[in-house]
C-alpha cells in the first residue's frame, strides 16, 4: 500500500530540459547584453603629426580603456534606450539666459547662454557653441550635464534650442529646423562673436547637430575665424547613404525610424496651425495634402520628403539629403576636428564609419574615435549596474577642447619667442 501511494520520479530527461532552458536563458542574455565582448581604449585613427602626437599626451581618455556598466553597458540597445528615456543621471540645472533672434525670413530663434562657473584653464575666455541632437534643445538632460561640466572647467556655453523643439516657444514663420539647416547656429555664432569680440569658439555637435556644425564650419572660410576646433559626436555624415540602412531590421534600426518619426510627427503637429494654416504663407510647394501624408508616415525618410525638405525647396528626397549632409563640406575644414562614433551605435550603420576613417587618413587636423561601447550618445560608465553622472563623452569633449586650448597657447608663446629672437638679432 505504501509503496503505492509513493511518488514516481520524474524521467532524467525532464532535468535535462531545465538544464537546457536555464542554458538557453542565460545564452541570450550573454547575447543581448554583449557580456563577451572586451573593454578597450577606443580605436583611433589619425595621421602623425605634432598635434596628433600632443593630443595622445595631453589626453589620456584617448588611449585609456573605456569601460561601461559591466551588466548593462556593453549592449549598444540599452545604452541608447537609456539615454533616450533618461539623459542622465543626477542631471544637475545650470543657469542661462534666453536670447531670441529674428531672422530673415520671419523665424524666431533661440538659444541659451551659460556663463563659466570657473576660469579657464590657460586663463582665456573660451565659448563653446553647441549644437543639440534631432528635435533636442538646451532644457535636455544630456545637454544639461554636459554644459554644467564645461561651465565648472571655465567654458562659456551658447546652446542652440532648434527651431520648434521647445514646447513653449512658438513658430512665427512657416518653417521648423531640418537635417542641415545652419542659419540658426550661424546666428547664434555671430551673436556670440559680436557680444564677445575677445572670446575665441570650441564648436560641438551632437547627433544631427555634428551634421550641421560640420557643414556650417565647411561653407565658407569665415566661419572659421576665430575658431579653436571642433568636436562631432554620433552623427551619421551622409544622409543619402544612411536612408537605406534606416530602413533595414537588422540592430532593430528600422524600430529606430519608427519611433524617431513618431516624435517627429508630433513636434510637427504641434506647430500645424503656424506651418499649414490657412493665414499661414506657406512655400509653394508645401500643400495641405502634405498634413494628410505626414498622419500615415511612419519613417523619417516619408517625412522628411512630404514636409521637411519643402521648407527649403528642393525638388527631390535625394536632392535634399546630397545638399544637407556634412560630408560634402568635412574636406574644407581646416581647424582641429574630432569626430566620435561607437562601433555598438544602432543607428549609424557601420558602413557610413568609412567616412571619417577616410578623412582622418587624409587631413592632418582630423582625429577619428571610435570607442567598442556607447550606443547613441550614451557613453555611460560605471562599475557594475549604476552609472555615473558624467559620460565619458562629456569628459572625453572638454578634455579634448582643454587640450587644444593649450596647444593653441604653445603656438602662441613659441611665436613670440621667436619673435623676440629676431628682434633682438
Amino acid at each position: 500500500m505504501n509503496a503505492m501511494l509513493e511518488t514516481p520520479e520524474l524521467p532524467a530527461v525532464f532535468d535535462g530540459v531545465k538544464l537546457a532552458a536555464v542554458a538557453a536563458v542565460l545564452y541570450v542574455i550573454v547575447r543581448c547584453l554583449n557580456l563577451k565582448s572586451p573593454t578597450a581604449p577606443p580605436e583611433l585613427y589619425f595621421q602623425d603629426s605634432a598635434l596628433s602626437r600632443f593630443l595622445l599626451k595631453s589626453c589620456p581618455l584617448l588611449t585609456k580603456e573605456y569601460i561601461p556598466p559591466l551588466i548593462w553597458g556593453k549592449s549598444g540597445h540599452i545604452q541608447t534606450a537609456l539615454y533616450g528615456k533618461m539623459g542622465r543621471v543626477r542631471s544637475p540645472h545650470p543657469y542661462g539666459q534666453r536670447k531670441f533672434i529674428t531672422m530673415a525670413d520671419g523665424a524666431t530663434s533661440t538659444f541659451d547662454l551659460f556663463e563659466p562657473l570657473a576660469e579657464h584653464c590657460v586663463g582665456d575666455d573660451v565659448t563653446m557653441v553647441i549644437c543639440p541632437g534631432i528635435a533636442n534643445h538646451s532644457e535636455k538632460q544630456y545637454i544639461r550635464t554636459f554644459v554644467d561640466y564645461a561651465q565648472k572647467n571655465g567654458y562659456r556655453c551658447a546652446v542652440l534650442n532648434h527651431l520648434g523643439a521647445l514646447p513653449n516657444i512658438e513658430l512665427t514663420s512657416p518653417r521648423m529646423f531640418t537635417y542641415g539647416c545652419t542659419w540658426e547656429f550661424g546666428a547664434m555664432v555671430n551673436y556670440i562673436k559680436k557680444t564677445y569680440p575677445l572670446t575665441q569658439l570650441v564648436v560641438v555637435g551632437f547627433s544631427l547637430g555634428g551634421n550641421i556644425v560640420c557643414k556650417y564650419l565647411g561653407e565658407t572660410q569665415a566661419n572659421q575665424e576665430r575658431v579653436l576646433c571642433c568636436v562631432s559626436v554620433c552623427q551619421g555624415y551622409s544622409a543619402l547613404r544612411a536612408q537605406e540602412t534606416f530602413m533595414q531590421w537588422d540592430h532593430c534600426r528600422r524600430f529606430y525610424n519608427f519611433l524617431m518619426a513618431d516624435n517627429m510627427k508630433k513636434i510637427i503637429l504641434s506647430h500645424r496651425q503656424a506651418l499649414f494654416g490657412d493665414r499661414v504663407k506657406k512655400p509653394r510647394c508645401l500643400e495641405d495634402t502634405d498634413l494628410s501624408r505626414l498622419y500615415t508616415a511612419t519613417s523619417l525618410m516619408q517625412i522628411d520628403d512630404n514636409v521637411m525638405r519643402k521648407f527649403h525647396g528642393y525638388n527631390s528626397l535625394k536632392e535634399y539629403y546630397e545638399e544637407e549632409s556634412c560630408m560634402r563640406y568635412l574636406h574644407r575644414i581646416y581647424v582641429p576636428l574630432m569626430l566620435v562614433n561607437a562601433a555598438d551605435d544602432p543607428l549609424v550603420h557601420e558602413s557610413l564609419l568609412a567616412i571619417p576613417k577616410s578623412l582622418s587618413g587624409k587631413r592632418e587636423n582630423v582625429m577619428f574615435v571610435l570607442p567598442l561601447h556607447g550606443g547613441h550618445l550614451g557613453f555611460f560608465e560605471g562599475s557594475v549596474l549604476f552609472p555615473e553622472p558624467l559620460t565619458w563623452m562629456d569628459k572625453l569633449v572638454v578634455e579634448y577642447a582643454n587640450a587644444i586650448c593649450q596647444w593653441e597657447r604653445n603656438k602662441s608663446q613659441c611665436s613670440d619667442t621667436e619673435q623676440v629672437e629676431a628682434d633682438l638679432e
